[in-house]
């Protein structure tokens, strides 16, 4: 039979990595799809030692956002505060300088939209959200990464371009 397994931790296991010293604070979903070891463990290996887990849940849980905006915003507010202590510890440690934009990662779509809520709630600079692998492809390929990949995939067929 075939394997199942999370796209983060197939890139670790083929040795992808990011080279460099970027610093990001790292949602972890409340439904993990990390399940071989510790997701933290699997960030970092992924995109470097200088990741801040950012605790509690970003508030969209599915779609709680859009049908419960009341208890939504209650969990918000928890978690704007830990994204202000973990951009502390980041700006604290000088791995992310005084005026920076601060980036948090995650693997969940549901989570991306909720932490692009938080763009202005930085002490200094903004709160840039992404998926880990769109950060990763972003810094191995090149910023136009996507466009190049679409224009492959057109050109030879979506095989070609995976394998």
């Amino acid at each position: 039979g075939s394997r199942i397994i999370d796209i983060h931790e197939y890139l670790l296991e083929k040795g992808v990595q990011l080279q460099g010293k970027s610093a990001y604070l790292y949602h972890e979903p409340c439904h993990n799809p990390m399940k071989l070891q510790d997701s933290v463990k699997t960030v970092k290996a992924l995109v470097g030692p200088q990741v801040v887990k950012s605790e509690r849940c970003c508030g969209e849980s599915g779609t709680l956002g859009v049908t419960r905006p009341d208890i939504s915003t209650q969990v918000r507010f928890r978690k704007e505060q830990e994204i202000v202590k973990g951009e502390a510890l980041l700006r604290a440690s000088g791995a992310v300088g005084a005026q920076e934009n601060v980036k948090i990662l995650t693997s969940c779509p549901s989570c991306l939209q909720g932490l692009n809520r938080y763009q202005d709630d930085l002490q200094n600079g903004l709160l840039e959200a992404d998926y880990i692998v769109v950060e990763m492809a972003r810094k191995i390929l090149g910023e136009n990464w996507m466009p190049e990949y679409v224009k492959r995939a057109n050109a030879g067929g979506i095989e070609r371009v995976l394998v």
